[in-house]
């Protein structure tokens, strides 16, 4: 037996003993040399080197076992009232700080005993207002007497659960996640605040989480009827959405958009994974050179989350595309103002307004009268038919001649620049490799680099290059 730990010592030594031995130097588990399974301070050193590593849990069991043993300990009896207080244990709480006062304390625990009663018959008294105000519906009320009654009863997960209801039925879900994922940890086997957290981020349109805390609960209970259900219907909803980004990764984008239309159909009562498969599918159409398609289901998502910087993004990109350059401009000026230093807004802005500029001068799409996302095989062949319809030779009168050279030039030109892969590149970026001053811009800028051989382009043979017309 230890020195000072003598069998048959009053509490109060006891205490003054434990004082003296430092936690650091105790272990976790009973000593075998205490031997005697009544020995209370064995079990009292347990609990304070518990509450020492903030195990909370495991200390209660050790102090009830004290009281048990010894129930004149008052200290044992006033360090497990704190902790059932802590823990929302009330009326258990208020039992120990009573029997306290009873049995001869010290001025000190006296004190402590008396104000953690009077702070228990308050909470009393929150608990019983708060539950009237909720049944009330008055949740705001509710929440805020929660809020006082957590500052003392940290640990307690009812009132947590009770508070995160006033927050979802409030609308205020980020706070309900918080005290869900508390009470989830302050609760064992707690599969109500699981399958509570995995609804809601599932109405928040985060499928990821949902699965995630829906497969909480079944590691509690597989057999959980509500968790179970939920877990099919959030696996199958997150397979078709995975499924659909890889489609965006691999191009195939019109597939993309079908694995988002299947997932609105799995879903279609939830508003927020609503949106975010239209959002997907914006980006999908805008990806695809769908613009017409992608303005419309971007302007969807925008009418409901105007600040939306990615669709933004991708409805300009159509509008673009749909050569809508004032548009374009527009929602990429609102996104920079929601997104700042954001180079792919500042680079996008940058080419809408050089195309609005190019467009008011020379356009060899509506030269040639073929959509920017023309394939090479369609502008040859819309090419070929306007170069036979204003072939110079199909003309007699000497003023329809001139006029059907320059027109023939203009088409010439077209099909050159939208048939070489770079220079069309060029085009689209806003700049004309057919303009002298376009390209002397464009050299001081790039060292002089580029295709300068087209500046004074001549189909008819005196330029840069030799120009052949075929019919065929």
């Amino acid at each position: 037996m230890r020195p000072g730990w003598r069998s048959g010592q009053s509490h109060g030594d006891g205490e003054e003993a434990a004082r003296r031995w430092p936690a650091s130097r105790c272990l976790v588990s009973l000593p075998r040399s205490y031997g005697d399974p009544k020995n209370y301070m064995a079990y009292y050193r347990r609990a304070t080197v518990f509450l020492a590593m903030g195990k909370s849990k495991s200390a209660l069991p050790d102090l009830s076992r004290v009281i048990e043993l010894k129930p004149d300990f008052t200290s044992a009896r006033l360090q497990r009232g704190n902790l059932l207080l802590k823990q929302g244990g009330l009326d258990e709480a208020e039992s120990d700080f009573k029997k306290v006062l009873k049995s001869n304390p010290s001025d000190k625990e006296e004190k402590e005993a008396q104000s953690q009663l009077m702070k228990a018959d308050e909470i009393q008294r929150l608990v019983a207002q708060a539950r009237s105000s909720f049944n009330s519906q008055d949740y705001g009320t509710a929440a805020a007497q929660l809020d006082t009654i957590i500052e003392t009863c940290v640990w307690d997960a009812a009132s947590r659960e009770m508070r995160a209801e006033c927050f979802i039925l409030m609308g205020e879900m980020g706070k309900a996640v918080s005290d869900l994922k508390a009470a989830s940890k302050l609760k064992n086997d707690n599969t109500l605040a699981f399958y509570k957290l995995s609804t809601i981020y599932y109405n928040l349109g985060d499928h990821e989480m949902s699965l995630n805390e829906v497969r909480e609960c079944l590691k509690l209970d597989p057999d959980h009827k509500q968790c179970y259900s939920h877990y099919k219907q959030v696996k199958k909803l997150n397979k078709q959405i995975r499924s659909a980004e890889e489609l965006i990764q691999e191009e195939r984008y019109e597939d993309a958009v079908s694995k988002y239309e299947a997932v609105m159909k799995t879903e279609p009562n939830v508003p927020r994974l609503s949106l975010l498969a239209k959002e997907r599918m914006c980006h999908a159409l805008a990806k695809g050179l769908q613009g017409s398609r992608a303005v419309s289901v971007c302007g969807e998502v925008l009418r409901l989350d105007p600040e939306n910087v990615n669709v933004l993004k991708d409805r300009a990109e159509a509008y673009i595309q749909e050569e809508d350059y004032e548009a374009a401009i527009s929602d990429y000026e609102t996104a920079a103002k929601h997104s700042e230093n954001d180079r792919q807004i500042n680079e996008g802005l940058e080419r809408a307004q050089r195309l609005l500029k190019q467009s008011k001068r020379r356009d060899y799409y509506k030269i040639l009268g073929v959509k920017r996302t023309a394939q090479k095989k369609e502008i040859i062949k819309a090419y070929r038919k306007l170069a036979q319809q204003w072939h110079p030779d199909n003309f007699q009168d000497e003023e329809e001649k001139k006029k059907a050279e320059k027109k023939f030039i203009d088409i010439a030109q077209a099909k050159e620049v939208l048939t070489d892969p770079e220079l069309r590149a060029k085009f689209d970026q806003g700049e004309d490799p057919m303009d002298p001053e376009s390209q002397q811009a464009q050299h001081h800028h790039h060292f002089h680099g580029g295709h300068q051989g087209f500046q004074g382009f001549n189909p008819f043979g005196s330029g840069s290059f030799n120009f052949k017309f075929h019919y065929n």
